[in-house]
Parts: structure tokens; C-alpha cells; sequence
């Protein structure tokens, strides 16, 4: 297994700079895992694959304003620093800064505030990658200063910074948003809830895998970095209890399905257990899946560990000819393009 062979070409046309007026109205892939099938639905349209007794598990995270713009403090170059994570003792901040060849420990960046209220945040570690460790003298601004972090390939800037969240958004900590519950509606949600379809939230905060490639011939060998989850008891519960009754887990986004997969090949004696750190699971072809059944995923950029992931899920031969098929039917790709269900 190679890197290269989850390579593909997009033609640049075919990736989506914004969202539709009306989130289920994106277009729906279903792949059928058993005899290789592709049907082309509209969103709404996945009604029709789920039924009474599925357990829908989406993530609840919430994309912080994580983009920060600021000045050196001794020359005044610009700088611009985005959030990744809250470092393990919680202190301090992982981040990605530019230009970061010359942020040295000790660099002090006033952040532009439309308040008088400065915030100072100084460079107090280096770590792999490129990643910088900067600590806030004062974080109680940061939601007031900070701008929502689009993704690289997303040239527009949104009129409603709320159509990079989800709906059932509500735990602080994203920076990037759980794309495939971007398509659901609170009234899609309720028409899913009267057809008997229960839905649970877990949490897992997307951090930095989801900008960077793989860039290693061997993708075992690719580093990935940890994300912080959480799986309730009452969640756990509901799904252990689904799965023994033989009801089908449909995971909502990769994030969920990592979360889920992570907390099982943990587990000794019960499926899925409460939850509450950091997950860091690289799933490549080859992964046994013990909850998932079913997934409900974006289209992914060439050679990431997502679509590594959807790969051992589905297949990569089937996957591939699915993404063929994408751009042949000239489908919306990556965060704010269409959806694929896998049966």
C-alpha cells in the first residue's frame, strides 16, 4: 500500500467556494458495499436508506474563531496565527503561525482587537512540523478577535460564518468544521426522529490532519495528531445497546467514526465505554470496524487520511471508481461540496 494510491485529479472548477442556499439540498452519492452500486440522490433523499431502530452519532463540535491577525511587537511585520489545540495542560495553544521562519521563541504579537482591549500573545515553544506553542496574556478576547478558519482551498469568504457549523453545533473547540453534518436541518433532523431514527452526539475537536496530506511513500508511517473526545456514559450506553440488538450505527462524518472505532479497540469488556482524552487513530485499509455499519461522508482531497479512511471502509477499488463517477457527474467536492452515504 502506497500513498499514491489514494492520488486522484479534481479539476479545480469542481471544488465548492460555497455553501448552497439550503444545506439538504446538496447532492447524495449512496454506495452499496455489497454489490458495488452507485445511486445519485439529493440530500433530503437519505430518508430513504435509514429506518426505524438506526442510531444516528454525529459530532457536536463547534468551530472556534481560531484565525488571529496581529503584528510583531518590536517591528510591526504582520503575522497571522491560527489555532489548533490547547496544549495537554491546558496553559498554552498549539498553533500554526506565518511567517513562521522568523518567529523564534520569545516573539511577542499584538493581535489586532476593533476594542482597546489588547491581547499579547507570546511564541514559548517549537515543536515537529512547523507547529509553535504561543501563550495568551489574556484569553478572555480571543472570541471577540478571531475569525472563522476557512479551509486553504476556500477562496470566498461567507457572508454567515453559521453555515460552517452544524446545526446541533455546541462544544467549542473545532478548527474545522464536521463537513458531512453540514448538510442536516433541525426539520430533516425531526422528520429522521419520527421515522424512529435516534440521534446521539459525541464530540471530537478536528485539529491539524485536516490541513496537512500525507506526505510520507508509506502511509503507516505518517504521523497523525491527537484530537481531543469525549463519549458520554448515556451515549455509550445507547450504543452498545443498539448494537447487541443488531441496529445499525450510522456515523456521521470521519470524525465520529475515528472517535467510535478509537474508544472500541480500547474497550476489554464492552463495546463502546465513556470516554473523556485524546484520540489519535490512523485508520488504512485493512481496519477492522467495530461499530461502524454504515457512514455518512464529504468528498475528500487526494492522498489524506480521510480518504484513506472512507477507503478501508468501502474499498479502495470501489472508492476510487465512486470518485470517478463524482467528477464525471460533476459532484461539489470537499467542505462545502456534496455528500456520499455508504451502505
Amino acid at each position: 500500500m502506497k500513498t499514491s494510491d489514494f492520488d486522484y485529479t479534481l479539476p479545480s472548477e469542481l471544488i465548492a467556494q460555497i455553501p448552497l442556499d439550503k444545506r439538504d439540498t446538496s447532492r447524495l452519492m449512496v454506495i452499496n458495499r455489497q454489490n458495488g452500486g452507485l445511486q445519485h440522490n439529493c440530500f433530503k433523499d437519505i430518508v430513504k436508506f435509514l429506518r426505524s431502530g438506526d442510531v444516528l452519532v454525529v459530532n457536536n463540535s463547534r468551530v472556534i474563531p481560531a484565525r488571529l491577525f496581529g503584528r510583531k511587537e518590536n517591528t510591526g511585520a504582520k503575522v497571522e496565527i491560527l489555532l489548533l489545540r490547547r496544549t495537554k495542560d491546558n496553559r498554552s495553544w498549539e498553533v500554526l503561525a506565518k511567517p513562521g521562519k522568523v518567529l523564534p521563541v520569545g516573539t511577542r504579537v499584538v493581535l489586532e482587537s476593533s476594542n482597546s482591549e489588547s491581547v499579547v500573545a507570546e511564541i514559548t515553544g517549537i515543536l515537529d512540523e512547523g507547529v509553535r506553542v504561543v501563550t495568551f496574556d489574556n484569553e478572555e478576547h480571543l472570541g471577540d478577535i478571531g475569525h472563522t478558519p476557512l479551509p486553504p482551498y476556500i477562496q470566498q469568504q461567507l457572508s454567515n460564518s453559521e453555515r460552517y457549523q452544524t446545526v446541533y453545533a455546541s462544544s467549542h473547540g473545532s478548527v474545522a468544521a464536521p463537513t458531512a453534518g453540514l448538510h442536516f436541518t433541525m426539520e430533516l433532523l425531526s422528520e429522521l426522529s419520527l421515522m424512529g431514527v435516534e440521534t446521539l452526539e459525541v464530540t471530537l475537536h478536528i485539529g491539524l490532519d485536516t490541513f496537512r496530506p500525507v506526505m510520507v511513500d508509506n502511509p503507516a508511517e505518517h504521523h497523525i495528531h491527537s484530537e481531543y473526545g469525549v463519549i458520554t456514559q448515556e451515549v455509550a450506553t445507547k450504543i452498545n445497546t443498539a448494537k447487541r440488538e443488531g441496529r445499525r450505527i450510522v456515523c456521521v462524518g470521519t470524525t465520529s467514526v475515528r472517535l467510535l472505532e478509537y474508544v472500541a479497540n480500547k474497550a476489554a469488556d464492552v463495546l463502546v465505554q465513556p470516554y473523556s482524552g485524546w484520540v489519535d487513530l490512523l485508520i488504512l485499509p485493512g481496519f477492522t470496524f467495530k461499530v461502524t455499519d454504515m457512514m455518512l461522508t464529504n468528498f475528500h482531497l487526494p492522498k489524506s487520511t480521510l480518504l484513506m479512511m472512507v477507503s478501508a471502509f468501502a474499498g479502495n477499488k470501489l472508492i476510487r471508481e465512486a470518485y470517478a463517477e463524482a467528477i464525471k457527474q460533476s459532484y461539489r467536492f470537499y467542505s462545502f461540496g456534496d455528500a456520499m452515504l455508504i451502505l
